[in-house]
Protein backbone atom coordinates (compact mmCIF):
# COMPACT_ATOMS: atom_id res chain seq x y z
CA UNK A 1 0.00 0.00 0.00
CA UNK A 2 1.69 3.29 -1.15
CA UNK A 3 0.04 6.97 0.00
CA UNK A 4 -1.00 9.14 -3.39
CA UNK A 5 -2.81 12.63 -3.20
CA UNK A 6 -5.81 13.01 -5.04
CA UNK A 7 -6.99 15.93 -6.74
CA UNK A 8 -10.59 16.92 -7.32
CA UNK A 9 -10.95 20.34 -9.46
CA UNK A 10 -13.76 22.63 -9.59
CA UNK A 11 -17.28 21.26 -11.20
CA UNK A 12 -17.21 24.06 -13.46
CA UNK A 13 -14.71 22.77 -14.87
CA UNK A 14 -16.81 19.75 -16.03
CA UNK A 15 -18.79 22.05 -17.86
CA UNK A 16 -17.11 23.83 -20.05
CA UNK A 17 -17.64 21.08 -23.15
CA UNK A 18 -15.23 21.01 -25.84
CA UNK A 19 -12.96 23.52 -23.97
CA UNK A 20 -12.79 21.57 -21.00
CA UNK A 21 -9.44 20.35 -21.86
CA UNK A 22 -7.81 23.90 -22.14
CA UNK A 23 -9.06 24.36 -18.36
CA UNK A 24 -7.88 21.54 -17.54
CA UNK A 25 -3.90 21.80 -19.26
CA UNK A 26 -4.11 25.43 -17.35
CA UNK A 27 -4.54 23.51 -13.81
CA UNK A 28 -1.97 20.88 -14.16
CA UNK A 29 -0.09 23.59 -15.86
CA UNK A 30 -0.20 25.84 -12.22
CA UNK A 31 -0.19 23.22 -10.10
CA UNK A 32 3.31 22.22 -11.47
CA UNK A 33 4.46 25.71 -11.09
CA UNK A 34 3.31 25.50 -7.50
CA UNK A 35 5.55 22.16 -7.29
CA UNK A 36 8.64 23.48 -8.31
CA UNK A 37 10.99 22.08 -6.31
CA UNK A 38 8.95 19.40 -5.15
CA UNK A 39 9.91 15.53 -6.04
CA UNK A 40 6.55 14.20 -7.50
CA UNK A 41 4.67 12.38 -10.55
CA UNK A 42 1.70 13.60 -11.82
CA UNK A 43 -0.36 10.92 -13.06
CA UNK A 44 -4.14 11.04 -14.69
CA UNK A 45 -6.75 8.16 -13.88
CA UNK A 46 -10.13 9.02 -16.15
CA UNK A 47 -11.40 12.17 -14.66
CA UNK A 48 -9.11 12.19 -11.38
CA UNK A 49 -4.94 13.09 -10.87
CA UNK A 50 -2.78 12.06 -8.61
CA UNK A 51 0.37 12.78 -7.19
CA UNK A 52 2.70 10.19 -6.07
CA UNK A 53 5.05 11.93 -3.78
CA UNK A 54 7.27 11.46 -0.44
CA UNK A 55 5.94 14.67 0.86
CA UNK A 56 2.54 14.26 0.81
CA UNK A 57 1.27 16.87 3.75
CA UNK A 58 3.57 19.71 2.64
CA UNK A 59 2.70 18.86 -1.36
CA UNK A 60 -1.08 18.83 -0.35
CA UNK A 61 -1.27 22.17 1.25
CA UNK A 62 0.60 23.71 -1.70
CA UNK A 63 -2.07 21.98 -4.66
CA UNK A 64 -4.83 23.20 -2.45
CA UNK A 65 -3.86 26.77 -2.68
CA UNK A 66 -4.15 26.46 -6.74
CA UNK A 67 -7.90 28.30 -8.17
CA UNK A 68 -9.35 25.66 -9.85
CA UNK A 69 -8.86 23.28 -7.38
CA UNK A 70 -12.31 21.98 -5.02
CA UNK A 71 -10.08 19.03 -2.84
CA UNK A 72 -7.09 17.56 -1.77
CA UNK A 73 -7.25 14.48 -0.41
CA UNK A 74 -4.68 12.16 0.94
CA UNK A 75 -5.47 8.51 0.13
CA UNK A 76 -3.47 5.49 0.70
CA UNK A 77 -3.93 3.57 -2.75
CA UNK A 78 -4.49 -0.91 -3.04
CA UNK A 79 -5.40 -3.85 -4.66
CA UNK A 80 -9.36 -3.31 -5.53
CA UNK A 81 -10.23 -6.30 -3.44
CA UNK A 82 -12.40 -6.22 -0.43
CA UNK A 83 -10.23 -8.16 2.11
CA UNK A 84 -7.17 -5.92 1.36
CA UNK A 85 -9.32 -2.25 1.58
CA UNK A 86 -10.95 -4.26 4.57
CA UNK A 87 -7.74 -4.84 6.58
CA UNK A 88 -6.63 -0.76 6.07
CA UNK A 89 -9.98 0.19 7.71
CA UNK A 90 -9.19 -2.11 10.28
CA UNK A 91 -6.42 -0.16 11.33
CA UNK A 92 -8.28 3.13 11.06
CA UNK A 93 -11.21 2.21 12.84
CA UNK A 94 -9.42 1.19 15.61
CA UNK A 95 -7.40 3.88 16.09
CA UNK A 96 -10.76 5.33 17.61
CA UNK A 97 -11.64 4.32 20.90
CA UNK A 98 -14.22 1.61 21.44
CA UNK A 99 -17.94 2.92 21.04
CA UNK A 100 -17.09 4.70 18.26
CA UNK A 101 -20.03 4.60 15.26
CA UNK A 102 -19.35 4.22 11.88
CA UNK A 103 -20.38 3.97 8.13
CA UNK A 104 -18.81 2.85 5.17
CA UNK A 105 -19.26 5.15 1.81
CA UNK A 106 -17.71 4.10 -1.52
CA UNK A 107 -18.22 5.43 -4.99
CA UNK A 108 -17.39 2.77 -7.97
CA UNK A 109 -15.47 4.40 -10.56
CA UNK A 110 -14.79 1.34 -11.79
CA UNK A 111 -18.09 0.15 -13.59
CA UNK A 112 -16.29 -3.58 -13.96
CA UNK A 113 -16.16 -4.17 -10.24
CA UNK A 114 -18.49 -7.16 -9.58
CA UNK A 115 -20.28 -5.57 -7.23
CA UNK A 116 -21.74 -2.13 -7.39
CA UNK A 117 -21.13 0.81 -4.69
CA UNK A 118 -24.29 0.01 -1.73
CA UNK A 119 -22.92 -3.58 -1.71
CA UNK A 120 -18.96 -2.66 -1.62
CA UNK A 121 -20.32 -0.63 1.75
CA UNK A 122 -22.28 -2.92 2.73
CA UNK A 123 -19.54 -5.62 2.51
CA UNK A 124 -17.06 -3.52 3.88
CA UNK A 125 -19.14 -3.09 6.58
CA UNK A 126 -19.45 -6.79 7.67
CA UNK A 127 -16.01 -7.04 7.48
CA UNK A 128 -15.00 -4.35 10.41
CA UNK A 129 -18.51 -5.38 12.37
CA UNK A 130 -16.57 -9.07 12.14
CA UNK A 131 -13.03 -8.31 12.79
CA UNK A 132 -13.51 -5.45 15.72
CA UNK A 133 -15.28 -5.08 19.08
CA UNK A 134 -17.03 -2.15 20.91
CA UNK A 135 -17.58 -0.38 16.79
CA UNK A 136 -21.42 -0.36 15.42
CA UNK A 137 -22.75 1.02 12.12
CA UNK A 138 -24.62 3.89 12.29
CA UNK A 139 -26.02 4.62 8.58
CA UNK A 140 -27.50 8.47 9.68
CA UNK A 141 -25.16 9.92 12.09
CA UNK A 142 -22.45 8.04 12.37
CA UNK A 143 -18.85 9.72 14.45
CA UNK A 144 -16.88 8.15 11.48
CA UNK A 145 -17.03 7.82 7.88
CA UNK A 146 -14.70 5.49 5.97
CA UNK A 147 -14.55 6.46 3.06
CA UNK A 148 -13.31 4.06 -0.70
CA UNK A 149 -12.74 4.98 -3.71
CA UNK A 150 -12.44 2.07 -6.61
CA UNK A 151 -11.00 2.48 -9.74
CA UNK A 152 -8.54 -0.20 -11.23
CA UNK A 153 -7.00 0.00 -7.44
CA UNK A 154 -8.64 0.91 -4.49
CA UNK A 155 -8.39 4.22 -2.57
CA UNK A 156 -8.82 4.83 0.85
CA UNK A 157 -9.54 8.47 2.17
CA UNK A 158 -7.14 9.55 5.13
CA UNK A 159 -7.47 13.46 5.27
CA UNK A 160 -9.37 16.31 3.15
CA UNK A 161 -8.11 19.58 2.65
CA UNK A 162 -10.56 21.69 1.19
CA UNK A 163 -9.20 23.66 -2.08
CA UNK A 164 -9.29 27.38 -2.90
CA UNK A 165 -12.13 26.30 -5.81
CA UNK A 166 -12.51 29.03 -8.34
CA UNK A 167 -11.32 28.74 -12.14
CA UNK A 168 -7.59 27.98 -13.28
CA UNK A 169 -5.61 31.04 -13.05
CA UNK A 170 -5.09 32.56 -16.11
CA UNK A 171 -7.82 31.13 -18.38
CA UNK A 172 -10.84 34.28 -18.00
CA UNK A 173 -8.47 36.93 -18.91
CA UNK A 174 -6.71 39.56 -17.46
CA UNK A 175 -6.78 42.49 -15.08
CA UNK A 176 -4.76 45.91 -14.05
CA UNK A 177 -5.64 45.60 -9.64
CA UNK A 178 -5.06 48.98 -8.49
CA UNK A 179 -3.06 47.68 -5.79
CA UNK A 180 -3.56 50.21 -2.02
CA UNK A 181 -2.22 49.05 1.14
CA UNK A 182 -5.34 49.27 2.65
CA UNK A 183 -7.37 46.21 3.39
CA UNK A 184 -10.15 46.07 0.22
CA UNK A 185 -7.97 45.81 -2.96
CA UNK A 186 -6.23 43.10 -1.74
CA UNK A 187 -9.17 41.17 -1.50
CA UNK A 188 -10.79 42.48 -4.76
CA UNK A 189 -7.86 41.05 -6.37
CA UNK A 190 -7.72 37.67 -4.61
CA UNK A 191 -11.36 37.07 -5.91
CA UNK A 192 -10.28 38.01 -9.28
CA UNK A 193 -7.73 35.15 -9.33
CA UNK A 194 -10.22 32.96 -8.07
CA UNK A 195 -12.20 33.34 -11.05
CA UNK A 196 -9.25 32.30 -13.26
CA UNK A 197 -8.21 36.43 -14.18
CA UNK A 198 -4.86 36.80 -14.42
CA UNK A 199 -3.84 39.90 -12.26
CA UNK A 200 -0.93 43.20 -12.32
CA UNK A 201 -0.94 45.27 -9.32
CA UNK A 202 -0.20 49.29 -9.76
CA UNK A 203 0.21 50.97 -6.42
CA UNK A 204 0.17 54.77 -6.39
CA UNK A 205 3.55 55.58 -4.09
CA UNK A 206 3.62 59.58 -3.19
CA UNK A 207 7.34 59.67 -2.09
CA UNK A 208 7.87 61.37 0.22
CA UNK A 209 4.71 62.19 1.82
CA UNK A 210 4.41 58.22 1.66
CA UNK A 211 7.08 55.56 2.96
CA UNK A 212 8.90 53.43 1.96
CA UNK A 213 7.33 51.07 4.69
CA UNK A 214 4.18 52.05 2.93
CA UNK A 215 5.58 50.85 -0.80
CA UNK A 216 7.05 47.59 0.94
CA UNK A 217 3.81 46.88 2.53
CA UNK A 218 2.13 46.71 -0.65
CA UNK A 219 4.62 44.68 -1.85
CA UNK A 220 4.54 41.97 0.86
CA UNK A 221 0.68 42.03 -0.33
CA UNK A 222 1.75 41.37 -3.68
CA UNK A 223 3.60 38.77 -1.98
CA UNK A 224 0.97 37.51 -0.37
CA UNK A 225 -1.01 36.95 -3.65
CA UNK A 226 1.45 35.23 -5.62
CA UNK A 227 1.31 32.76 -3.24
CA UNK A 228 -2.10 31.86 -4.62
CA UNK A 229 -1.16 33.42 -8.67
CA UNK A 230 2.28 31.65 -9.01
CA UNK A 231 3.66 35.36 -10.32
CA UNK A 232 2.92 38.44 -9.77
CA UNK A 233 3.82 41.77 -11.69
CA UNK A 234 3.61 45.18 -10.00
CA UNK A 235 3.97 48.49 -11.19
CA UNK A 236 4.76 51.52 -9.06
CA UNK A 237 4.29 55.07 -10.90
CA UNK A 238 5.48 58.11 -8.28
CA UNK A 239 2.02 59.86 -7.90
CA UNK A 240 3.31 62.78 -6.42
CA UNK A 241 3.85 65.47 -9.48
CA UNK A 242 0.03 64.85 -10.12
CA UNK A 243 -1.45 65.44 -6.44
CA UNK A 244 1.15 68.89 -6.16
CA UNK A 245 -0.69 69.75 -10.06
CA UNK A 246 -4.42 69.06 -8.37
CA UNK A 247 -3.61 70.49 -5.08
CA UNK A 248 -2.30 73.96 -6.90
CA UNK A 249 -5.09 74.25 -9.73
CA UNK A 250 -8.17 72.32 -9.01
CA UNK A 251 -10.68 73.20 -6.41
CA UNK A 252 -10.19 71.78 -2.69
CA UNK A 253 -13.49 69.84 -2.64
CA UNK A 254 -12.87 68.15 -5.91
CA UNK A 255 -9.46 67.05 -4.73
CA UNK A 256 -10.71 63.08 -4.03
CA UNK A 257 -13.07 62.48 -7.15
CA UNK A 258 -10.14 64.11 -9.83
CA UNK A 259 -7.47 62.43 -8.17
CA UNK A 260 -9.56 59.10 -8.32
CA UNK A 261 -9.76 59.95 -11.67
CA UNK A 262 -5.84 60.35 -12.70
CA UNK A 263 -5.35 57.06 -10.56
CA UNK A 264 -8.42 54.76 -13.69
CA UNK A 265 -6.47 56.94 -16.60
CA UNK A 266 -2.71 55.91 -15.00
CA UNK A 267 -4.74 52.12 -14.51
CA UNK A 268 -6.21 52.05 -18.11
CA UNK A 269 -2.88 53.77 -19.72
CA UNK A 270 -0.77 50.92 -17.53
CA UNK A 271 -3.17 48.40 -19.18
CA UNK A 272 -2.85 49.14 -22.74
CA UNK A 273 0.65 49.50 -22.15
CA UNK A 274 0.81 45.50 -20.91
CA UNK A 275 -1.83 44.51 -23.25
CA UNK A 276 -4.40 43.76 -20.24
CA UNK A 277 -7.88 43.23 -20.77
CA UNK A 278 -9.68 44.96 -17.48
CA UNK A 279 -9.37 47.39 -14.39
CA UNK A 280 -10.23 45.89 -11.14
CA UNK A 281 -10.11 48.32 -7.80
CA UNK A 282 -11.55 47.46 -4.27
CA UNK A 283 -14.36 49.67 -4.20
CA UNK A 284 -17.93 49.34 -2.14
CA UNK A 285 -20.10 51.31 -2.92
CA UNK A 286 -20.61 54.09 -0.37
CA UNK A 287 -17.88 53.62 1.76
CA UNK A 288 -16.00 56.80 1.56
CA UNK A 289 -16.59 60.39 -0.69
CA UNK A 290 -14.76 58.63 -3.84
CA UNK A 291 -17.05 55.44 -3.75
CA UNK A 292 -20.25 57.22 -3.34
CA UNK A 293 -22.62 56.37 -6.73
CA UNK A 294 -22.15 59.48 -8.45
CA UNK A 295 -18.16 59.38 -7.95
CA UNK A 296 -17.88 55.82 -9.12
CA UNK A 297 -19.74 57.05 -12.34
CA UNK A 298 -17.22 60.07 -12.92
CA UNK A 299 -14.45 57.77 -12.43
CA UNK A 300 -15.34 55.41 -15.03
CA UNK A 301 -15.99 58.28 -17.34
CA UNK A 302 -12.11 58.23 -18.22
CA UNK A 303 -11.74 54.14 -18.45
CA UNK A 304 -11.41 53.04 -21.38
CA UNK A 305 -11.85 49.06 -20.69
CA UNK A 306 -14.50 47.48 -18.53
CA UNK A 307 -13.88 48.51 -14.31
CA UNK A 308 -14.34 45.41 -12.17
CA UNK A 309 -15.45 45.77 -8.47
CA UNK A 310 -15.94 42.58 -6.42
CA UNK A 311 -16.45 44.08 -3.21
CA UNK A 312 -18.94 46.65 -4.92
CA UNK A 313 -22.26 45.33 -2.58
CA UNK A 314 -19.73 43.86 0.06
CA UNK A 315 -19.98 45.02 3.77
CA UNK A 316 -16.92 46.01 5.24
CA UNK A 317 -16.96 43.18 8.01
CA UNK A 318 -17.29 40.51 5.16
CA UNK A 319 -14.59 42.19 3.45
CA UNK A 320 -12.19 41.83 6.68
CA UNK A 321 -13.54 38.07 6.94
CA UNK A 322 -12.11 37.15 3.52
CA UNK A 323 -8.90 39.26 4.22
CA UNK A 324 -8.41 37.04 7.59
CA UNK A 325 -8.68 33.95 5.23
CA UNK A 326 -6.38 34.74 2.39
CA UNK A 327 -3.65 36.09 5.49
CA UNK A 328 -3.81 39.58 4.10
CA UNK A 329 -5.20 41.51 6.79
CA UNK A 330 -3.13 41.54 9.24
CA UNK A 331 -0.54 43.40 6.89
CA UNK A 332 -3.31 45.50 5.47
CA UNK A 333 -3.34 47.30 8.85
CA UNK A 334 0.11 48.50 9.25
CA UNK A 335 -0.36 51.99 9.93
CA UNK A 336 1.58 53.26 7.04
CA UNK A 337 -0.42 56.37 5.10
CA UNK A 338 -0.47 55.51 1.35
CA UNK A 339 -1.73 58.22 -1.36
CA UNK A 340 -5.04 58.14 -0.54
CA UNK A 341 -5.12 59.19 3.05
CA UNK A 342 -3.21 62.11 2.44
CA UNK A 343 -4.41 65.13 0.99
CA UNK A 344 -7.65 64.86 2.19
CA UNK A 345 -9.71 67.71 1.77
CA UNK A 346 -12.04 68.68 4.89
CA UNK A 347 -15.20 68.32 2.96
CA UNK A 348 -14.98 66.08 -0.07
CA UNK A 349 -17.66 65.96 -2.86
CA UNK A 350 -19.39 63.64 -2.52
CA UNK A 351 -21.91 63.80 -5.80
CA UNK A 352 -19.67 65.27 -7.99
CA UNK A 353 -21.27 65.96 -11.92
CA UNK A 354 -18.81 65.16 -14.93
CA UNK A 355 -19.16 68.44 -16.58
CA UNK A 356 -17.70 70.31 -13.52
CA UNK A 357 -15.22 67.75 -12.98
CA UNK A 358 -14.29 68.18 -16.48
CA UNK A 359 -14.13 71.51 -16.41
CA UNK A 360 -11.89 72.01 -13.47
CA UNK A 361 -9.42 69.19 -14.35
CA UNK A 362 -9.26 71.29 -18.57
CA UNK A 363 -5.94 73.80 -16.55
CA UNK A 364 -4.10 70.46 -16.60
CA UNK A 365 -2.42 68.73 -19.00
CA UNK A 366 -3.39 65.72 -18.18
CA UNK A 367 -1.99 63.47 -21.20
CA UNK A 368 1.61 64.54 -20.27
CA UNK A 369 1.40 64.18 -16.61
CA UNK A 370 0.00 60.34 -17.09
CA UNK A 371 2.07 59.43 -19.80
CA UNK A 372 5.47 61.27 -18.16
CA UNK A 373 4.16 59.49 -14.67
CA UNK A 374 3.56 56.03 -16.34
CA UNK A 375 7.20 56.25 -18.33
CA UNK A 376 8.77 56.85 -15.14
CA UNK A 377 7.22 54.18 -13.38
CA UNK A 378 9.24 51.51 -11.27
CA UNK A 379 8.24 47.79 -12.47
CA UNK A 380 8.73 44.92 -9.86
CA UNK A 381 8.23 41.07 -10.88
CA UNK A 382 7.63 39.11 -7.89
Amino acid sequence: MSERILIKYAPEIFLKGLNRKIFEDRLMANIRGVLDGEDYKLIRDQLRWFIETEAGERVAQKVAKVFGVMEVDLVEETDANLDRIGDHLIQILTSYPKGTTFKVVTNRANKKFPLNSMEISRELGGILLNSTEGYSVDVRDPQVTLKVEIRSKAYIYKKKLEGAKGMPYGSNGSTMLMLSGGIDSPVAGYLMARRGVQVTGIYYHSHPYTSERAKDKVKELASILKASTGKFRLIIPSFTQIQMEIIEKCPEDELTIIMRRFMMRLACAAAAKYKIHSVTTGESVGQVASQTMESLVVSDAVADRPVFRPLVAMDKTDIMDIAHSIGTYETSILPYEDCCTIFVPKHPKTKPRLAEIEAHEAVLDIEALVRTTLDQAEVIDL
